[in-house]
């Protein structure tokens, strides 16, 4: 697996409005390739609709905005591309809910993965190729969740479900991983384990990674660089040691409380 040496994301001037209310401001943002980078901010900020739209699962609106992934347009002036499959096939997404079907075996899913490179039937009926096969057992292998691979995705718990997802990515081919709040639903040990993941993917693989995340603790932990939304907009763009407490205090409020899961570092 290979990364691209074009950024990973490159967001221009976007905006994206709900109602009455502006969840992204003339909001700009680029992420190199080989960095990991946390999106930050409390509720509503405009993190999770950021990432998304990075995507294409959530357009933009109309006017000057552009959003281009590898150096391909994603969207822009608030329509997506109409190649926007053959963009987003290069990066592999992990949701909070797992995006597993549950009824299917594990291996089963993270064969899912292949589906963008293999002939429609050959997904359709499961007529996988061993070399496809032993990619998904060393993916499965590779994040420790192996064992289970004939079990149903629905019996196993938050932690082996999130990380068959990242096996999944990894079967994709994915270029970089894009994470909206991977580890919301987990507790603080598989939470762990998900993020050393997702930082092993990055620093061995030099995948590129943009992770939301509500914890601020595991975003100054496990990623080199943070950008904190406001209402919107941008209110920190620079290294995790930078964010010190009073930086943290303006851009949360009365959330500050909330924003640490094992503890305030500061």
């Amino acid at each position: 697996m290979t990364a691209s040496s074009a950024p990973v994301a490159s967001v221009r001037d976007i905006s994206k409005t709900f109602g009455q209310r502006k969840a992204l401001n003339g909001v700009s943002v680029e992420v190199g390739p080989r960095e990991m980078v946390a999106l930050i901010g409390p509720s509503g900020s405009g993190k999770s609709t950021l990432l998304r739209s990075i995507t294409g699962l959530q357009t933009i609106d109309p006017g000057p905005g552009v959003i281009e992934v590898f150096g391909k347009t994603v969207q822009k002036n608030g329509r997506i591309a109409g190649d926007v499959r053959k963009t987003r096939a290069k990066l592999g997404m992990i949701f909070q809910q797992f995006n597993l079907v549950g009824r299917l075996s594990l291996f089963s899913n993270v064969m899912l993965g292949a589906l963008g490179r293999v002939p429609f039937l050959t997904g359709l009926l499961g007529s996988w190729s061993r070399d496809d096969k032993e990619r998904a057992m060393a993916a499965l292998h590779r994040v420790g969740v192996s064992d289970y691979a004939g079990q149903r995705a629905n019996t196993l718990s938050g932690g082996q479900q999130q990380r068959g997802a990242i096996a999944r990515a990894l079967v994709q081919g994915a270029q970089a991983i894009l994470a909206d709040e991977p580890v919301a639903s987990l507790d603080p040990v598989s939470a762990r384990k998900v993020m050393e993941q997702l930082v092993e993917l990055n620093q061995r693989d030099g995948l590129g990674v943009i992770v939301t995340l509500h914890q601020v603790d595991y975003a100054i932990r496990y990623c080199q660089r943070v950008v904190a939304l406001k209402a919107g907009k941008i209110a920190y763009d620079g290294p995790s040691s930078g964010l010190d407490k009073a930086t943290l205090i303006e851009i949360y409020g009365p959330e500050i409380e909330d924003a640490f899961w094992e503890g305030d570092p500061t």
